[in-house]
């Protein structure tokens, strides 16, 4: 063995002393690529390059270099620099590598057993078992040098499903025969830290190709995967990470809808509603059954910015309430943000509600729907350009119209019931780093409760996205989106027809917004960006239908304002257990002219007795200009692996509000910018919640908040606010609170499966005032419209086979406040009612049972189609729930009557498809 070791030696000692020392090399290379500065080098030199010339191809570097009396190793060394090549001399012959070093030398632990587990592999170390290991399907990641101490090198990268271009989030990545993983981020980022040598790094997602891939690492390096996830069988796929992305992220308050298990709960007429499930989650709640608008933690119905795609729709809601707007089809995911809202939205005070519509998939032709007793449902998918570009389009229906025609009673044929919406998307993907989304979304509303009036509303939503990114960490997107939403209201009297009139309303918004993401390291993560956003508001007009009309048109002056803000965030996570958002956003608001404002006296009541004077501002001239910083700060702190803790801060203003005459969010309610006399409203919240993953099958949190609110609007008694070009005299603005404590207990494994979901909250309001007719309930604090302190709801799914399964709703509410007549008096001589002080009491609680009946399609791999059936019965124990109480005055005496929206139960069936 000694004599073998000596031979080996003394041969490489003579090929070392052999290779070529040239010190005295002049060239010069102008703009020369590499592969031209060699075959100059080999004519000048007498020298012999040896590479495979795939490797030159690859590298665009060109070269511009005077050498003079250089050596040979100090000219490739330069040449080669920020390539993957290096070089071994030979005599005159010089053998290039990609990546590797040959050495002419035995390296350190050359002779170390195989099996030793202390043996590391690093930039100066091989071993007989590495040598082996290399061939075709290794991957390089950056390039050995030599003296290079590093033993760590940092790989990142990211993951996608190939079919649908989407990331892949909250999946484990993990190094073969190393205790080294790590799990990507929401959009399928990763990164982890690896000793040089050999690896094979896995994507661990059940039933995938492509998820599996040996490299050699010398350096920092990215790595993609594009894996592609087929189905196969009936096997159950469940995926638990979900738990513990909402344990481990920083944000507080947030709420996401499972669109997937959507189709399982009981919802009215048996229609996917992201709304109603919505209701039925902690924190969320509506006035009353079929009511309109959501009140998220004691907030009104306007303080809720419901974005689709980053577009504001100011209307969600078909059918007076009772379908939402929005094509479940077309969604991909709902996030409701209850608290530590993204520091990138603004202008509202209680939440965002954040949905965002599927990616269109260039790759496959695809498409769902759904019929059921009201409506009927289409959404595909069509590939325009394969790898390149495709577009998404739903369109839905009701036939409700039809249905009350072929009614027996005339009163019911004479009304009507119409809505339909349509959505399309296209996106196009121009290279690796840019890509453009255009959308376009349509919704028509058509009602009429007499047959003499007619109401019609629509949504107009029409948005481009540009997003490119700059590197693997960096990205931006340019997003330019315009929203338009308007109502009429046509009456037509046949026995008179110069009463005959139409009326209505319209705000449109344009915003341009440009956003960056920067993930620094593993740690730190920076966004920040700017936006404007240009309001147009028709607050109202009335028009005679016919010229011989005695009406006097009204055309209320239009208004128009420039809502601007820049905000910073970042995120950082300064130990494995402590992680910190903070953030700030500055906005200003300017109400612009054209328009005419009343000047008042100031500390007196706004009347015509304190008009001061009526002032005229010329086209986009500043007529009033507010602003101010919204901090927003949050924190997480793991106690164990499975357990956490948060805390959240912010602070809104919103510059726009929704006056309306009903208890609840109506399509004929109008928006009111922020001017002269109408201050923007503010608010500050604090919360606080515990997050708990059980056995990686329950999911538990329990959230408690405080929020304080100011200038919100509300009314004086009796106020009239229908075309008024006065309307600040109506308007009283005051102060707000609420608080609550809310619990979400959420299993989503197993036969039965479900949440139980309770809240306790109050939402308080004061306004008062020096002056008497400007004081409600003596100017102490009273319950709002919508405090409702009980809210339980239970939604529980079992599966009695993997193609049968029973769902079943349980709801409960405190019935909201309300004001009652308590009395009556005479005062000269003419007979008045007592009401007792605003929202004192309260209807009757309200609580409902819903039932349905799953049944999926078999589970064939290859069909036309997969479908699901749904039979459900809403109210399943016909409960008469009062939606609201009125009182009249008969016979001199005060009667209460209530009134129900659906007091008997109600069956639907539906069946949905999917090819």
């Amino acid at each position: 063995m000694k004599n073998t070791l000596f031979i080996f030696l003394f041969f490489f000692q003579i090929v070392a002393l052999s290779q070529t020392k040239n010190d005295s090399i002049t060239i010069s290379f102008d703009n020369e690529t590499i592969s031209q500065s060699l075959k100059k080098l080999e004519e000048k030199q007498s020298l012999s390059f040896y590479y495979d010339a795939k490797w030159l191809e690859s590298e665009n570097k060109m070269i511009t270099e005077n050498f003079n009396n250089s050596s040979l190793e100090d000219i490739l060394t330069k040449l080669f620099t920020n390539t993957s090549l290096n070089y071994f001399i030979d005599n005159n012959k010089i053998i290039l590598t990609q990546n590797r070093i040959v050495y002419d030398y035995f390296v350190d632990n050359y002779f170390k057993p195989e099996n030793n587990k202390n043996a590391n592999s690093s930039v100066n170390t091989t071993n007989k078992n590495s040598i082996t290991n290399f061939d075709n399907d290794v991957i390089y990641i950056g390039k050995q040098k030599k003296g290079s101490t590093s033993s760590t090198n940092e790989l990142t990268g990211f993951i996608k499903n190939i079919e649908t271009d989407e990331p892949v989030k909250n999946v484990k990545i993990k190094v073969n025969n190393k205790k080294i993983e790590t799990t990507t981020d929401d959009n399928g980022f990763y990164k982890l830290e690896l000793p040089t040598g050999m690896h094979i790094i896995t994507v661990e997602v059940l039933n995938t190709k492509g998820n599996s891939k040996k490299i050699f690492i010398n350096e920092n390096g990215t790595l993609d995967f594009n894996i592609s996830q087929k189905s196969i069988g009936i096997k159950e796929i469940v995926i638990t990470n979900k738990i513990q992305t909402k344990i481990k992220t920083s944000v507080v308050g947030a709420t996401s809808i499972d669109l997937e298990n959507m189709k399982n709960v009981p919802i009215l007429l048996g229609e996917q509603d992201v709304f109603k499930i919505a209701t039925i989650m902690p924190g969320i709640k509506t006035t009353g059954e079929g009511s309109s608008g959501l009140n998220v933690r004691g907030g009104n119905a306007d303080q809720n910015l419901i974005l689709v795609d980053d577009i504001s729709l100011y209307n969600p809601f078909h059918f007076l309430g009772f379908f939402s707007s929005v094509n479940p089809y077309s969604l991909k995911s709902v996030t409701i943000y209850k608290g530590s809202i993204p520091v990138e939205y603004g202008g509202r005070l209680s939440s965002v509600i954040d949905l965002k519509t599927k990616k269109p998939n260039n790759t496959k032709l695809s498409g769902e729907g759904g019929i059921g007793p009201v409506t009927s449902n289409l959404f595909v998918n069509v590939p325009v350009v394969k790898d390149k570009s495709a577009v998404i389009a739903g369109f839905r229906a009701t036939y409700s119209d039809w249905i009350l025609k072929s009614l027996n009673d005339e009163k019911l044929k004479r009304s009507g019931a119409s809505f339909y919406d349509f959505f399309t998307k296209y996106n196009h993907e121009i290279n690796e780093n840019n890509s453009i989304q255009a959308s376009l979304y349509y919704s028509d509303d058509k009602f009429k409760l007499t047959s003499d009036s007619l109401i019609n509303y629509n949504n107009r939503l029409l948005g481009i996205n540009w997003s490119h990114k700059f590197s693997k960490r960096m990205s931006s997107q340019l997003l330019v989106n315009n929203s338009d939403y308007k109502y009429g209201l046509n009456y037509s009297n046949d026995n008179d027809i110069d009463k005959s009139f139409n009326s209505g309303f319209q705000i449109n918004e344009t915003n341009a917004q440009l956003k960056f993401e920067n993930n620094l390291n593993n740690k730190f993560t920076v966004s920040y960006g700017l936006s404007g956003k240009l309001y147009k508001v028709n607050p109202g007009y009335l028009n005679a239908n016919e010229p011989t009309s005695l009406i006097v048109p009204i055309n209320l002056n239009n208004e128009k304002a420039l809502e601007s803000s820049v905000y910073l965030k970042t995120e950082a996570k300064l130990t494995d257990k402590l992680l910190i958002n903070i953030g700030g956003r500055y906005t200003t608001f300017s109400n612009l002219g054209p328009n005419t404002q009343r000047i008042y006296e100031d500390g007196l009541p706004k009347n015509d007795a304190t008009l001061i004077e009526t002032k005229e501002y010329k086209n986009n001239e500043v007529i009033k200009r507010y602003g101010g910083f919204e901090p927003r700060v949050s924190a997480r702190y793991m106690l164990t692996n499975s357990l956490s803790a948060k805390v959240g801060y912010d602070k809104t203003y919103q510059y726009i509000h929704l006056l309306s005459t009903n208890t609840t969010q109506s399509p004929t309610d109008i928006w009111k910018l922020s001017d002269i006399n109408v201050k923007p409203q503010a608010g500050e919240q604090f919360s606080i919640g515990l997050y708990k993953n059980l056995n990686e099958v329950y999911e538990i949190s329990l959230e408690a908040y405080t929020k304080k609110s100011k200038n919100l609007l509300d009314y004086k008694t009796g106020a009239n606010i229908v075309l008024s070009d006065k309307i600040e005299t109506e308007l009283l603005q005051g102060e707000g609170k609420s608080y609550g404590v809310e619990l979400l207990i959420k299993k989503t494994t197993g036969k039965l499966n479900g949440w139980i979901a309770y809240t306790y909250s109050r939402s308080f309001i004061k306004l008062d005032s020096q002056f008497k007719d400007e004081r409600v309930n003596n100017g102490e604090f009273f319950a709002s419209n919508f405090d409702k302190p009980h809210d339980f709801n239970t939604v529980l799914n079992y599966k009695i086979t993997k193609r049968y399964s029973f769902s079943l709703n349980f709801v409960y509410q405190t019935g909201r406040p309300i004001t009652y007549p308590i009395g009556k008096y005479e005062y000269a001589g003419s007979e008045y009612t007592l009401y007792s002080d605003r929202n004192k009491f309260r209807i009757p609680d309200y609580y409902r049972v819903d039932l349905s009946f799953n049944i999926e399609g078999n589970h064939k791999i290859k069909k036309l189609a997969h479908s699901f059936w749904n039979i459900s019965i809403y109210n399943l124990l016909g409960r008469n729930n009062p939606y609201s109480i009125y009182f009249v005055t008969e016979n001199g005496q005060v009667k209460g009557y209530k009134t129900s929206i659906f007091a008997i139960a109600i069956p639907t069936i539906t069946y949905n498809f999917k090819f």
